[in-house]
């Protein structure tokens, strides 16, 4: 019952997290893993179980997205999608042990974007001057990752978006919810097909991401940005100390 009151928290909180500034794989990753997932199954995991919680938020940002009228969303949602399944694939392709080895500079990259990535992205806000090639090379990469691992794939996301030229924060969070579910679509199914899920914690943490991704959004136009961002740092700092603790040597 404790496990999955931990799963249920975890999930609600995640997909607010990841409506508001991304960085929810900080809290189900871990807890599928403490509570037993293998670490791959456990990325496979929490991907199948915050996929819907990803299209709840886009639901509750709708109304923003209408602001980006004439911008070539099929474009930007082909390109994830790509990126997706490869990242899925190349996820599969990696051995427990390899992964585990892994995870620790993943959630070490995913930390140090979330601490600086806006200050980045401010500072070169427009650099891209709405360039779609150059967006689309920014694009692919951060879906492959997304595919592959995700943690910090939301604040990419945006960070691109920012170098593009776009500064409707609830607009760009919005694309950015809908491309995380693009890319996560497919390799959702993919890791379905290759029966690296579990069941049982997905389904508990599908419903509480749900309810947390489309409270998100509510919740993003009354919390300061700043504040969430500060806890997903704090939260991620901590998980990354504890998986090099914890990683094979």
């Amino acid at each position: 019952m404790i496990v999955h009151v931990l799963l249920f928290i975890s999930a609600f909180l995640a997909g607010i997290i990841n409506s508001i500034a991304g960085g929810g794989s900080f809290l189900t990753f871990p807890a599928l893993v403490f509570a037993g997932v293998p670490a791959v199954a456990a990325n496979a995991t929490s991907t199948v179980a915050m996929l819907p919680s990803a299209f709840a938020s886009t639901l509750s940002y709708r109304g923003d997205l209408q602001r980006l009228k004439g911008e070539p969303l099929a474009i930007w949602l082909l390109i994830s999608l790509v990126g997706g399944v490869l990242g899925s694939l190349l996820l599969l392709s990696t051995s427990e042990s390899a992964f585990r080895e892994i995870v620790p500079w993943l959630l070490s990259l995913a930390t140090v974007l979330f601490a600086f990535g806006n200050r980045i992205s401010d500072a070169l806000r427009g650099a891209l001057h709405h360039s779609q090639l150059l967006l689309s090379l920014l694009l692919f990469p951060i879906a492959v990752y997304g595919g592959y691992f995700g943690g910090g794939g939301g604040i990419m996301v945006l960070a691109a978006f920012r170098l593009y030229g776009l500064s409707d924060i609830h607009a760009m969070n919005g694309i950015k919810t809908l491309v995380i579910g693009t890319l996560n679509t497919l390799a959702a199914v993919i890791f379905i097909a290759a029966h690296k899920v579990h069941w049982v914690p997905a389904l508990l943490m599908m419903g509480a991401g749900i309810l947390g991704g489309y409270l998100g959004p509510v919740i993003a136009r009354r919390l300061s940005p700043a504040l969430v961002r500060q806890i997903v740092v704090v939260v991620g700092t901590l998980m990354t100390a504890w998986f090099f603790y914890i990683s094979p040597r």
